[in-house]
């Protein structure tokens, strides 16, 4: 960055500068646990004196450092293509009703709970209520850069055991609900048309445009080798204009395409998932007749349900991302 020739070409540099401005905030980031370190240190140091009032402090302290290394620490297992992006959630309640619905619901407010506490901002996309209580499905934007990368294990069949509240009989109910995960997509795709994919024909416009329409051959004509489409432009009497034209309707096919392609790939994975019932859940939230919460993929647990379901999933991020990393989810 220091070499002023870097500086030439704007593409090139931008990598490089987003690299630069990762690096600068996760030392900053360490900076600051140092910073929080020594207060703690200071706080303890009052209390070995007998300031027995500085122990809440030190427990403040204490627990403000840990939430926050936890947090580093599960940012730094984020290396995989597209983690740093912002993520779209999607919630659908599975076969049950009210039940399943209610169920839907309790996890929206889990995932909110769970971005207010990163400060992480949500857009609602879609929300689709159900008739009695709960919701049929929501679309939220969890706006907040790495979002996508810690929330990408949460994708899957989600299972809850309690007494239902919607039952006279007081019975205990089983319900799914599933969750998807995907990665915020630029709307600037870029669509890259290099000249020896294409074939280029300059022909007479036909039609009604006078003299000149009919004499010269100012009409287009492109074919996208790669893809078989072929766009033309004859509306314009300059051959350039045409041309010009032509490649943007081009552009815009591909565009399209492209788009059609990764709904169909977010279509697979959704499909990948399986049926949202019993035998395909990643994680159990049993209320009764005990209280545990468990992720059948890493086997790490809870009984603290009453946090869980409040948005305290940074253990079972984190769990997940060591797992993700170490390869045991490809065994």
């Amino acid at each position: 960055m220091a070499n002023p020739e870097s500086w030439k070409d704007h593409e090139a540099i931008k990598p490089i500068l987003q690299k630069k401005s990762k690096l600068e905030t996760i030392l900053k980031k360490v900076k600051e646990l140092y910073s929080k370190k020594e207060d703690l240190l200071l706080w303890l140091s009052l209390v070995e004196e007998g300031e027995v009032e500085g122990l809440e402090e030190a427990k403040n302290s204490l627990d403000c450092l840990q939430k926050d290394l936890v947090t580093l620490e599960m940012e730094l297992l984020l290396s995989s293509d597209g983690d740093e992006a912002e993520a779209i959630l999607e919630i659908h309640p599975g076969a049950g009703g009210v039940e399943a619905q209610d169920w839907a619901e309790m996890l929206l407010r889990m995932y909110t709970r769970w971005a207010e506490r990163h400060d992480f901002k949500i857009a609602f996309l879609d929300y689709l209520a159900g008739e009695e209580a709960g919701l049929k499905s929501v679309t939220l934007h969890i706006k907040g850069a790495y979002s996508y990368g810690f929330l990408k294990g949460e994708k899957g069949t989600h299972r809850l055991i309690r007494i239902s509240p919607f039952d006279a009989s007081s019975r205990r109910h089983t319900s799914f609900a599933s969750v998807d995960v995907y990665p915020q997509e630029s709307e600037d795709i870029k669509i890259e048309i290099r000249d020896e994919d294409l074939e280029i024909e300059a022909f007479r416009a036909s039609g009604p445009g006078g003299q000149h329409v009919n004499k010269t051959s100012s009409a287009i004509r492109i074919v996208h080798k790669p893809s078989g489409i072929v766009v033309q432009s004859q509306s314009e009497r300059s051959q350039f204009k045409n041309k010009e034209i032509a490649l943007k309707i081009l552009k815009a096919k591909l565009l399209q395409k492209e788009l059609a392609k990764r709904q169909a790939k977010k279509q697979e994975d959704y499909e990948a998932k399986g049926e949202i019932s019993f035998g395909h859940q990643i994680r159990t939230y049993t209320l009764h007749p005990y209280r545990l919460v468990k992720d059948h993929r890493t086997g790490y647990e809870t009984s603290n349900v009453e946090n869980v379901l409040d948005g305290d999933l940074d253990a079972f991020i984190k769990e997940y991302l060591i797992f993700f990393n170490s390869g045991r989810n490809k065994k």
